[in-house]
């Protein structure tokens, strides 16, 4: 956008600004009707997460060690951050009069204080007063908007006490968070809350704080697409082999550029703004047409989910809030909105679409930091912009290929067909190798006739993160596309080779993106013995998407290609011939097809699962004829 055009848009945005906390937007005296569509839509998806919340909520008096903790159905520990509920709960207890509400906010802060409550003003993330206390940025913006908005409903006593509480975590905050102290989500998100809870507690120097970190962190967006970076330890200063940044789009969309454009929309900060709009638009290019967040290649996407990052709040206020400057930024609002409602059973979020057929019990987590953003939409509903679904995501519209240089990813549309191919290098952890997908590899494959047809998982599975991510069920099979070779027992693989370069070319029939590879392990030694290096050709056309593999080394142990498919497990599977498979899906029947036999990956039952991103998938393998060399060629085509 253009700096006048821009300028122009950020002035209709700034009326009403000046209100304190909830004039974050250009004042709308009354809502279309469709914009309306979408306020019953998370109103209504706000009261039945409230209330499968208040279902779970541990009510033992006699056990002050769980007593007001929002009991998980899928982890054997209470989740530190549940007292986020309280500002859910107290829009509901203010919204409908019910007094369930208010005696559930106070349970859940009653919890909190008995448990997690430090003496120098933090929470922390589980019991133990050594764990991690940067959350203490996420609980405070949860208690100060409950208590701005809706704190009128607390008795006396309460109001004061909880306020009081507050100001311990703000002093925290304000002592403890730097723009580069860890991850950028949190100093980020710190932008906003610092700003809210200063205004709350008429706390100058709070916001005062809030400033600088908000100055500080415009040096945090890469320099081609404008992403925003940091999501690795020390955030300021680890690049990749490739010389690229953390960057984590989960963490991004869901958490903190909430923060920053809340932020730059009620100081007015019209630089921010501007990095802001550029920047949302680059993420945006990332939305599946369903409304899905594509975080295949994120360097934090051990967290990733479907619909966005596990333990995030969602992505609704950033793009609702700035629906004015690209109507696009609301279809994002409301799609994801509506994949977390169809990801909803029980009156909990499911980690994922395949996880309510798989029979996996969710973790309360995702609803209570998701319910929190829908409740900030609607305390802002009369200052909001017209929130609808009628523009196209870019996604949706998408044709050819899209490279970001910032990641060294690919994106490519043909037709139906949306791909992602990445050989982004950036790790999160110095240590261990949480696998992204990486090495040239396929990270999302979506057709818009039946959906998502393939989905990068972690090469291994791990508990990066043990508080805040489920336990795998059954045994883990990778579900990212690849090429593979076990010796010795040992897996090679190209998911491990970060240097892999990736080309394209695009002829106006067919996108080819081909990408020059090495098998290796999780220590990054390549295979010795047999072929290693690969090319793989991933061409796009209309009718079909084909993946050919070669090499000109000769192969001596049994290599395959791996392609899981996404299929739950109520769709119909037929072996049609030794190389071709089919699979009925609702909407049409998926084909796949090689030059050579397919064969499913062996598993108990007739699916694998994983958590992320949290679907049921068919691993068919094709294995390269040993003796001939010959190419390996694989179509998926949808009939």
């Amino acid at each position: 956008m253009k700096r006048r055009n821009f300028i122009k848009f950020s002035a209709i945005a700034g009326v009403g600004l000046s209100l304190p906390i909830s004039g974050l937007l250009h004042s709308c005296t009354s809502h279309p009707e469709h914009s309306l569509e979408f306020k019953n839509l998370i109103t209504g998806l706000l009261k039945r997460w409230s209330d499968g919340m208040l279902n779970v909520q541990i009510n033992d008096p006699s056990n002050l060690e769980v007593h007001g903790a929002l009991g998980c159905p899928s982890c054997s520990h209470i989740h530190g951050r549940c007292m986020d509920a309280v500002y859910p709960f107290l829009y509901m207890a203010d919204k409908t009069g019910d007094k369930k509400y208010i005696e559930g906010a106070k349970l859940v802060m009653t919890w909190a204080e008995n448990n997690v409550s430090q003496e120098n003003g933090a929470w922390t993330v589980i019991r133990n007063p050594k764990s991690w206390k940067g959350i203490t940025i996420f609980g405070a913006i949860a208690l100060a908007e409950a208590l701005h908005y809706h704190g009128h409903v607390l008795d006396e006593d309460t109001r004061t006490a909880w306020t009081n509480r507050l100001d311990k975590a703000g002093q925290y905050i304000y002592d403890t968070f730097t723009i580069d102290f860890t991850n950028i989500n949190y100093p980020g998100t710190a932008v906003y809350g610092l700003n809210l809870i200063g205004d709350v507690l008429n706390r100058t120097d709070f916001k005062v704080k809030s400033k600088t970190l908000a100055s500080q962190v415009k040096d945090y967006f890469t320099p081609n697409e404008g992403l925003l970076f940091g999501e690795c330890k020390k955030s300021s200063s680890k690049l990749s082999e490739k010389g690229l940044h953390g960057v984590d789009l989960g963490y991004n969309v869901e958490e903190t550029l909430n923060s920053l454009v809340m932020y730059a929309l009620k100081e007015k900060d019209e630089e921010l703004l501007e990095i802001l709009t550029k920047s949302l638009n680059s993420h945006l290019e990332f939305m599946l047409p369903d409304g899905a967040w594509d975080n295949s290649w994120g360097n934090r996407m051990y967290k990733w989910s479907y619909w966005g990052s596990r333990t995030c709040d969602g992505s609704q206020p950033a793009f609702g809030m700035m629906a004015h400057i690209n109507p696009a930024f609301g279809t994002a609002a409301v799609k994801n909105t509506e994949l977390l409602q169809r990801c909803t059973a029980d009156g909990l979020i499911h980690g994922g679409l395949g996880f309510i057929e798989a029979g996996i019990p969710p973790c309360v987590h995702h609803t209570f930091t998701h319910a929190k953003p829908l409740a900030a939409l609607l305390d802002h509903w009369d200052h909001l912009p017209e929130i609808n679904a009628n523009t196209s995501l870019p996604r949706a519209t998408a044709d050819g290929v899209t490279h970001f240089k910032d990641l060294d990813v690919f994106l490519f549309a043909r037709g139906d067909w949306r791909g992602t191919v990445s050989a982004y290098d950036a790790e999160y952890h110095y240590k261990e190798d949480y696998r992204q997908a990486s090495g040239g590899a396929l990270g999302v494959l979506y057709h818009d006739k039946v959906g998502l047809l393939c989905a990068a998982s972690m090469a291994e599975y791990a508990l990066v993160e043990k508080n805040n991510q489920q336990v795998q069920p059954n045994k883990d099979i990778c579900l990212t596309p690849r090429v593979e070779v076990f010796k010795d027992d040992v897996w090679y693989t190209n998911l491990y080779d970060l240097p892999a370069t990736v080309a394209s070319e695009d002829t106006g029939d067919i996108i080819k993106i081909i990408a020059d590879v090495k098998l290796k392990n999780v220590n990054r030694k390549e295979v010795e013995g047999t072929a290693s290096a690969f090319d793989i050709t991933y061409k796009c056309a209309v009718d079909k998407t084909e993946i050919k593999v070669t090499t000109k080394q000769d192969i001596t142990a049994q290599t395959a290609f791996v392609l899981p498919i996404v299929s739950p497990n109520n769709e119909v599977v037929t072996h049609v011939s030794d190389s071709e498979i089919t699979i009925q899906k609702p909407e049409a029947v998926v084909t796949i097809k090689a030059n050579v036999p397919l064969k499913i990956k062996e598993m108990a039952g007739s699916r694998t699962f994983n958590m992320v991103p949290g679907v049921e998938a068919i691993p068919i393998e094709a294995y390269f004829d040993k003796e001939t060399n010959e190419v390996l060629e694989i179509s998926v085509s949808v009939s």
